[in-house]
């Protein structure tokens, strides 16, 4: 096994008392997507025996409505509210079907919305697909570095792709230069600045409907909930959903630990800053959907006061989780393995397991963000 050695460690050991407001739940509209089903909990017992723990379980997203990652769960939700907000019309009650035919009855193709976003990979994928099932255009500009069949994927679904020559923090400001002054154009970012948080904060409250998912699992299963879960992160939206789930009142108070690249870890570095601090993402990832150097701002606060750990990890210790993933028959893309690469770097030492809580009968879930088609290993 590669050495679990790490570049940035951190811990806070009041995250597990601090408490938010419910999320707004997107379950519902979610079950009205065609081909809508929870994705897989799957056990690895043999993951639990390697970790010292009593039970590993992954939540397996490489099929999430027909796609290999879970950023339709946002994506799908965000166009939802955002086109609804636009329309007037009642997002709560609103289905695909609905929307694309109020659309089409009262607009002329030239006065459509147009859907924009920046992307490393399966956002913009999530985007495209959603343009696709409500008949209108997607606009997706892309970094550097994302590889071809990333590319190929979201031009599949009929997507228009600007490759720009620039990591994704700049392209994410051409995208949203881009839409100003359009009448017609919707940016879909899942990620916040000032004066842009409605779209973020839907994106976030639409990843919700995974941890709800995990959770009637677990219970299904006979467990009263995980003690520790770990997520990868990119700017930390799906992070921040995490953390909102779980320091619900009512909701189980799990450990929650979050995974980088050790290249382009922006969430674990303003973590031990105790400010959000932007970091150089010039340095290519296999991981490539968590290569983000700039903390989302809307979901900055939530992770401070809420995350109980931040791990980086090396190229090397992710390439060894797909490959061990893989061999157990699960299928898993880099940055999908992170959390288990993320999850033996904060459990090799018996200071950090006693820190999040964890022993001989923990219960721990891997959040497995995408299949290895979303981004295969290079």
């Amino acid at each position: 096994m590669p050495s679990l050695d790490t570049a940035y460690w951190y811990a806070n050991p009041t995250a597990r008392t601090w408490q938010t407001a419910a999320p707004d739940s997107a379950e519902s509209f979610h079950r009205t997507l065609t081909g809508y089903a929870p994705t897989p909990l799957t056990e690895l017992p043999s993951l639990a025996a390697e970790l010292g723990v009593g039970r590993v379980f992954l939540k397996d997203e490489s099929n999430r409505l027909g796609l290999p990652a879970f950023k339709i769960l946002g994506a799908s939700w965000a166009v939802c509210r955002a086109l609804s907000a636009r329309y007037g019309l009642d997002a709560e009650t609103m289905s695909v079907p609905a929307l694309r035919d109020y659309i089409r009855a009262g607009t002329t193709p030239h006065e459509r919305p147009v859907l924009v976003t920046a992307t490393d990979g399966n956002h913009g994928r999530a985007v495209s697909r959603m343009a696709a099932l409500l008949g209108l255009q997607a606009r997706i500009y892309v970094p550097n570095g994302l590889s071809p069949a990333a590319v190929d994927a979201i031009r599949g679904e009929g997507a228009e792709l600007h490759p720009v020559d620039a990591i994704y923090d700049d392209v994410v400001a051409v995208a949203a230069a881009s839409t100003e002054g359009s009448n017609c154009d919707l940016l879909i970012q899942d990620t916040s600045w000032a004066g842009y948080t409605d779209v973020p904060r839907w994106i976030v409250d639409g990843y919700a409907t995974l941890f709800d998912e995990i959770d009637a699992a677990l219970t299904q299963s006979g467990y009263d909930g995980a003690d520790l879960v770990a997520c990868p992160v990119g700017v930390g939206s799906l992070a921040h959903a995490l953390v909102d789930h779980y320091r619900t009142p009512g909701n189980a108070a799990p450990s929650l630990l979050s995974v980088e690249p050790k290249t382009a870890a922006c969430v674990a570095q303003s973590l031990l800053a105790g400010r959000p601090v932007v970091v150089d993402t010039s340095y290519p990832s296999i991981m490539s959907g968590l290569n983000c150097g700039t903390p989302s701002e809307m979901g900055w606060p939530t992770l401070l006061a809420g995350m109980d750990a931040a791990v980086s990890v090396t190229e090397e210790n992710c390439r060894q989780a797909v490959m061990d993933l893989t061999e157990l028959g699960q299928d898993v893309g880099p940055c999908g393995a992170a959390s288990l690469a993320g999850v033996r770097a904060a459990l090799f030492s018996p200071e950090r397991r006693q820190l999040l809580g964890i022993d001989q009968d923990s219960v721990i879930v891997l959040v497995s963000t995408e299949g290895l088609a979303a981004n295969p290993l290079r």
